[in-house]
């Protein structure tokens, strides 16, 4: 009895198989509806030794939902169709590319720390990736037995990301007379390490043409929580 209550996980609410073998299909169905439980006509509930419930439904009346249970005697039900790991997350989108992003922006190694725009809008904003290694050149000494990169390198890098917004003709901005001005109200809320990818914003709040200032929001992203934000302010016009 201990054999067969382990082989069959629902023994507990099921009739013997002794009592099953004398009843009919209809009256097992119906013990069934009355215990909540509904089951597929073309699937056997018992099968001998391995007798187990491949598939049940189970109707919550309270909720109003329904939920699937799968029993498999050796647990392997489904295992081929699960998806590997490294297929299932998605590349980030290119529409800048590095190439693209040192046409524009005048920085250069080790100082260019934008690697992929994946959203652009000239002139309003753009989202930008920087991926984080340990072979970042700031990690030997920030820190050695602890890699943890800088809160103002983060923050160059999103005015970086800014520059990309706002190194247009559209907004009167030039690789000549394009300058990082000041800070506000920045904020670091969770350390960036080697292996991170940090994904930051930039959004153009207000722009005075007339006195060549640009003020942008910004906001720093690692697994889309939010590590770093701030106020900057960016300078346009003449030297």
């Amino acid at each position: 009895m201990e054999t067969a209550a382990l082989a069959n996980p629902l023994s507990s609410l099921l009739p013997s198989q002794s009592s099953v073998s004398s009843r009919t299909p209809n009256h097992l169905a119906l013990r069934l509806r009355r215990l909540g439980f509904s089951s597929s006509p073309t699937t056997p509930l018992l099968s001998g030794s391995r007798s187990r419930l491949s598939v049940l439904e189970l109707n919550n009346r309270r909720s109003g939902g329904s939920h699937i249970v799968h029993s498999s005697v050796d647990g392997t039900d489904g295992a081929e169709s699960e998806i590997p790991i490294e297929k299932k997350f998605a590349a980030f989108p290119t529409v800048m590319d590095i190439n693209q992003i040192r046409d524009i922006l005048p920085h250069r190694f080790p100082f260019l720390l934008v690697d992929r725009v994946i959203e652009y809008n000239p002139g309003v904003s753009a989202v930008a990736i920087k991926n984080v290694t340990i072979n970042d050149n700031f990690f030997p000494g920030h820190f050695p037995e602890r890699p943890i990169m800088p809160g103002v390198l983060m923050v160059e890098a999103m005015a970086q990301v800014g520059g990309l917004v706002m190194l247009q003709p559209e907004v009167g901005g030039s690789r000549e007379n394009f300058f990082f001005a000041g800070i506000d109200k920045v904020r670091f809320r969770k350390p960036v390490i080697a292996g991170d990818t940090l994904v930051m914003r930039m959004t153009l709040t207000k722009l005075q043409k007339r006195f060549g200032i640009a003020k942008m929001e910004g906001k720093a992203y690692v697994g889309g929580e939010v590590v770093c934000e701030g106020e900057f302010l960016m300078a346009i016009g003449s030297e």
